[in-house]
């Protein structure tokens, strides 16, 4: 009898974390990681960051050492599944092999949100999601004397903030009326307009996009207005776009992401999903929520390993993200959607350390920190309670969190 077989489709952070789950969870059969980018599973979040300035290699971004999956006897193959047969249960890569598993994990990822507009394929215009996409940007660093970054959101102004690191003049272009618009309060847009532009930012905000102009070559960017913004480097972050095709084409069922129950499995049997590929049922906020973010991957990843063994583990971890720019580390505990009051612990337009807290009905749901890791970590209790405090208190930088955290919740 041959050993039951689970194949892991995607090098990403929650199959690095499958990986180390499955054995602790007691899974004592195969374990085949296919991934078709040459290296390990490896962080992604500092690429626009430590990586873009070059403070860090890519070897010291590997989530796991290699000799970790040779201790776990994982057999790490380098590919791409082109299809699968969820009836034979098996999957097909790109050089024709079957491969014949008994549960499979799709752990796909997202990819960037193209740009469809006129010049987009010039040289030197790039997007920002894999390490060799970060290459290909340092490569044309040292001829660049100019800088567009279309997008401000968390990518476009991490990779903003990283060029003025490295002293390169930088232009960023958004087409909403603040920059951050979709995650975060007036307040908080204001303050990282802002930051940037006293570090040089020249930020166009409400601002859209015609062409990207050169010969071979981008040389500018051209605006809606018809201004020409000279550029020799231009990189696209408008937003990622789920990686589903694949489970689509197979059959699987699909909503913002390929649809997994609370424990991570999909419509087809033995067939589960993790990561920022997948969307799931979360009780807290009464929805499904596709997360693109570190904690969610890793969560994902356990809850799948256990269901893969005979148990069951509801994902059930508080959203949480954080974004790096300048000396500036923002902590985001909970997702701001739906509140209907901000509380802010701190002043925003004048300190570079502020707490923004977001309500709805009385209750915290959500907060965005900048260099507050006090507050982050209370924000994030305080959600898991339910906590609903008075506005006065909340908002006073006297107030002891801790304390706090220990009142009856009782709407104030």
């Amino acid at each position: 009898m041959t050993s039951p077989r689970v194949i892991i489709v995607g090098a990403s952070h929650a199959s690095a974390q499958l990986c180390a789950s499955l054995r602790q969870e007691g899974w004592t059969g195969e374990v085949l990681l296919v991934g078709d980018e040459p290296s390990l599973p490896y962080q992604r979040p500092p690429l626009s960051k430590t990586y873009l300035a070059g403070r860090t290699s890519l070897d010291e971004l590997l989530i796991r050492k290699p000799d970790f999956y040779d201790k776990q006897q994982v057999d790490v193959r380098q590919g791409r599944v082109t299809s699968i047969d969820t009836g034979a249960r098996q999957v097909t890569l790109d050089g024709g092999e079957a491969l014949a598993y008994d549960k499979l994990v799709l752990c796909l990822g997202a990819r960037p949100r193209r740009f469809d507009l006129p010049g987009a394929d010039l040289a030197g215009v790039h997007h920002l999601r894999t390490a060799e996409d970060i290459e290909g940007i340092r490569a044309d660093l040292p001829t660049t004397r100019h800088a567009v970054i279309i997008g401000a959101g968390y990518i476009g102004l991490e990779t903003a903030a990283s060029l003025r690191q490295l002293g390169i003049p930088v232009t960023v272009v958004e087409a909403a009326d603040r920059v951050l618009q979709r995650v975060t309060a007036p307040e908080v847009s204001a303050f990282y307009d802002r930051v940037h532009r006293e570090e040089g930012v020249d930020l166009r905000v409400g601002t859209g996009v015609a062409a990207l102009e050169g010969e071979g070559r981008v040389t500018g960017v051209r605006l809606a207005d018809g201004e020409l913004v000279v550029a020799d480097l231009v990189v696209v972050g408008i937003g990622v776009v789920p990686n589903v095709e694949l489970a689509a084409e197979a059959g699987l069922h699909v909503d913002n992401g390929i649809a997994i129950d609370a424990c991570g499995r999909t419509s087809a049997p033995d067939v589960f999903a993790a990561g920022d590929c997948a969307s799931f049922p979360d009780r807290r906020y009464g929805r499904r929520l596709r997360l693109e973010s570190v904690p969610n991957a890793v969560e994902h990843a356990k809850s799948v390993a256990a269901a893969i063994c005979g148990r069951e583990k509801e994902i059930a971890a508080l959203p949480w993200f954080w974004s790096d720019q300048y000396d500036l580390k923002l902590q985001i505990a909970g997702l701001s959607t739906g509140h209907d009051e901000v509380v802010l612990r701190g002043d925003p337009t004048t300190a570079r350390d502020f707490a923004c807290f977001y309500l709805s009905r009385g209750r915290i749901i959500a907060a965005d920190c900048v260099n507050r890791p006090q507050e982050f970590m209370f924000s994030k209790r305080a959600i898991a309670d339910g906590l609903a405090p008075q506005r006065e208190l909340l908002a006073d930088p006297r107030t002891d969190l801790k304390a706090l955290l220990a009142r009856p919740v009782a709407v104030g």
